[in-house]
């Protein structure tokens, strides 16, 4: 089977209709129709020959063709299982070649399982992440990679506008928030070029933005303690954004431990708000959590 005129809407409308298929939107169905946004795009993984590329949502394979082009191995995560039989028969060739594979069902349950088929140590490095998101999907997904203690070498997203501001959101901004902390946590996170509606079919209602996560140095990454403590510190201190952390900690804290003595061990004043916090801050709270209420050590 050929691929559809991937910058044609109506090439691609044909094309659905043809083989009996509707975009769903409730899996947030785009297709970017613009090929010079998608060079771009895919420039920004800096694809070395036989880098392995786990691509979340190929559609019909737009960006898909891209990244094999590219000399990239693909597996690609995918939910809409019409999208996955038009991707065998397109890709079938490189499917042959062990340089493309499919994934089907929901990125969030089944990317841990192609994890473990690596070995159980395995952590992600040498692996590049790439995907069209909807915010549900972009939070949840980096949340559990990053209680996993599972960090990929490279990400590059295309999300909504006012996501990606998320992301790289300072402390002291209304756009700070557990994303950001999360992010920026293992990641160097920057801002990529802004996509207008005209880039997709169908059009967006909201505007969208590449977004690059680099990861850190190993050297660079703060010690947090246990992963999953660090996860539930930040979303227990960002809570209940108008109170205090000593207000929000509380829950957290055995009975015979007081909150207020806890952070001003750390040098944190107990009036300030999560969104006051810095991601170092974040870290050396959960990192003491961790080592000294979870353990015992009081």
């Amino acid at each position: 089977m050929e691929a559809p005129d991937y910058n044609s809407p109506q090439a691609l409308k044909l094309f659905l209709e043809e083989h009996g298929m509707a975009m769903q939107k409730k899996f947030g169905q785009n297709f970017m129709v613009s090929p010079s946004a998608r060079k771009r795009i895919i420039s920004l993984l800096s694809i070395n020959h036989n880098d392995e590329i786990w691509e979340i949502g190929s559609g019909l394979g737009c960006m898909t063709q891209e990244l094999l082009k590219n000399n990239a191995i693909v597996r690609a995560f995918e939910i809409d299982k019409g999208f996955i039989s038009i991707l065998t028969e397109i890709f079938a060739q490189y499917i042959k070649d062990n340089q493309f594979f499919v994934i089907q069902g929901d990125v969030l349950k089944n990317w841990k399982k192609e994890t473990l088929k690596k070995g159980s140590d395995f952590r992600g490095e040498e692996i590049k992440l790439f995907g069209n998101l909807p915010y549900n999907i972009a939070a949840s997904f980096i949340a559990q990679t990053i209680s996993d203690n599972f960090m990929f070498d490279k990400c590059v997203f295309t999300v909504q506008k006012e996501v990606a501001h998320r992301m790289v959101a300072k402390p002291n901004s209304k756009d700070y928030s557990v994303f950001s902390v999360l992010c920026q946590k293992n990641y160097n996170v920057k801002l990529g070029f802004e996509l207008a509606a005209g880039n997709f079919w169908p059009r967006p209602n909201v505007a969208s933005q590449v977004v690059i996560l680099d990861a850190l140095a190993k050297d660079k990454i703060l010690d947090c303690g246990d992963t999953a403590t660090f996860v539930k510190v930040v979303h227990t201190l960002f809570s209940q954004r108008r109170k205090t952390i000593y207000n929000n900690l509380k829950s957290l804290m055995p009975e015979n431990y007081d909150a207020e003595d806890f952070l001003k061990s750390l040098g944190i004043s107990p009036l300030l708000r999560a969104e006051n916090l810095s991601v170092e801050q974040f870290c050396a709270l959960s990192q003491k959590y961790s080592s000294v209420i979870l353990k015992g050590k009081l």
